[in-house]
């Protein structure tokens, strides 16, 4: 059974449409946007954990494009898809290290500052996993993938690809 709405059906799938193409209204800042992108990828933690932290990061910002896009880069990187699943729920399962569950409670307490400030007792796991160097570096990433978050889920200015497509 479907149901009528503004000529739509209830069984059509969702699309989102681009609302506002910030990149391209606003390039300056992109082009500043996409630089810090990349230094922020230029570190020396491991490339799967920093795709593990921008995919929970996107999952708590409800940036569906974020989500899409950091789940593929960390499945064509070698991460399983099992792992991705219990992402939301990486608390209540056996599947990371003591290190990649440090940085995830890291990335939940700095994607979530107005809930509460980051405590030190999450600092201090954090800090037994990783150096001052990668410490800021992890901290980097988790910023700027706020930044894309949030820029994502308000303009939605890049589109998803349909499945199948």
């Amino acid at each position: 059974m479907t149901t009528e709405t503004a000529g739509r059906k209830s069984t059509d799938p969702v699309v989102p449409t681009v609302r506002l193409a910030v990149d391209k209204l606003a390039p300056h800042i992109n082009r500043a946007m996409n630089a810090l992108d990349a230094a922020a990828r230029e570190v020396s933690l491991e490339a799967p954990l920093l795709e593990l932290v921008r995919a929970r990061a996107s999952q708590l910002n409800g940036c569906a494009y974020c989500v899409d896009t950091h789940s593929k880069d960390a499945r064509d990187g070698g991460e399983s898809e099992r792992r991705l699943y219990a992402l939301p729920v990486w608390r209540e399962t056996p599947f990371f290290t003591a290190r990649e569950r440090a940085a995830l409670e890291v990335t939940e307490a700095v994607t979530r500052l107005a809930d509460h400030h980051i405590g030190d007792e999450v600092y201090g796991r954090a800090a037994a996993h990783f150096t001052d160097k990668e410490l800021a570096e992890l901290i980097w990433a988790i910023t700027v993938i706020n930044a894309w978050n949030r820029l994502g889920a308000t303009a939605r200015p890049w589109p998803l690809d349909p499945i199948g497509a």
